[in-house]
């Protein structure tokens, strides 16, 4: 079965983010755990705690179907001492938001290395980032997003998401995000059937289907390879809507969070829909 939501707001409360979620059809849902433009936030409250749990519960949310998103501000390959321990600590800060609220996931960036240091160097530290943050968790699960590779930004290639997790030592707490858009423009074809498949075999060769925790679902405005990342509606883009409908037949996507970062907030009921549909 899918779980197909969209990223919504949490403005007014945590609380407020399984309302908006279920007002659009929502089974899945991802949402940011504090303000994503800024480094510190006050502490959950007890009463936010309790009542983002229980809206979960009244619109039967389960945890393993909501993906939340650290801040754009953290990079944990970081080539610098201070903005590393800024990142780790901040990123540190969301992953125990996340357990306060009952959830199993956390998706993330990787990183950039800012053209200070060599990408593998900086592979490294994301790695040493993520076992920190497990050492001082319970049972998070870190959830690697894959990039378009724009600018310096590394984990564009399946080669680099499976180097991080080769040296991540608690496997169990490490899963991976592939971004349908990123992917494209990062150079894997997806558009095409006979490419679609070759993707997702060296997908499972190269990293592993059970690393597989969650999908965002994006059309793209730029071409295979390009290496840059924008988003757009299903349907409306580069991709077009036949990719969409071949992983809504695919059971290898069922049972994690399928999320639409589509720019068009207005238009996600109607995608959610739509995305059902074609699962008939």
């Amino acid at each position: 079965m899918k779980y197909i939501g969209a990223h919504v707001s949490a403005a007014g409360g945590i609380e407020n983010a399984p309302l908006n979620a279920h007002e659009i059809g929502a089974k899945a849902f991802a949402l940011f755990v504090k303000n994503q433009r800024q480094w510190n936030a006050p502490p959950l409250s007890e009463k936010s705690i309790t009542a983002f749990k229980e809206n979960l519960d009244k619109f039967g949310f389960a945890p393993r179907h909501i993906l939340p998103h650290d801040s754009y501000l953290i990079n944990l390959g970081h080539p610098e001492k201070e903005g590393l321990e800024k990142s780790r600590n901040a990123f540190l800060l969301e992953s125990q938001r996340c357990e306060q609220l009952g959830l199993l996931l956390l998706n993330f960036h990787p990183g950039s290395h800012l053209k200070q240091i060599s990408i593998e160097e900086c592979l490294k530290k994301i790695a040493e980032s993520i076992n920190l943050t497990i050492d001082k968790t319970k049972n998070i699960v870190l959830v690697i997003e894959n990039t378009a590779g724009q600018g310096s930004n590394v984990g564009n290639t399946f080669e680099e998401i499976a180097f991080i997790i080769e040296h991540v030592e608690n496997k169990d707490r490490v899963g991976v995000c592939i971004d349908t858009c990123h992917a494209y423009t990062a150079g894997y074809d997806l558009k095409s059937e006979s490419g679609y498949e070759v993707v997702w075999k060296k997908f499972d060769e190269t990293i592993g289907m059970k690393y597989l925790s969650g999908i965002h679902l994006n059309d793209t405005l730029k071409g295979l390879s390009s290496h840059v990342d924008r988003h757009a509606n299903l349907g409306k883009g580069i991709l077009g809507i036949e990719p969409f409908k071949r992983m809504m037949k695919d059971n290898r996507f069922d049972d994690i969070p399928i999320i639409l970062e589509t720019p068009n907030e207005s238009l996600w009921e109607e995608e959610i829909n739509l995305l059902y549909n074609f699962t008939k």
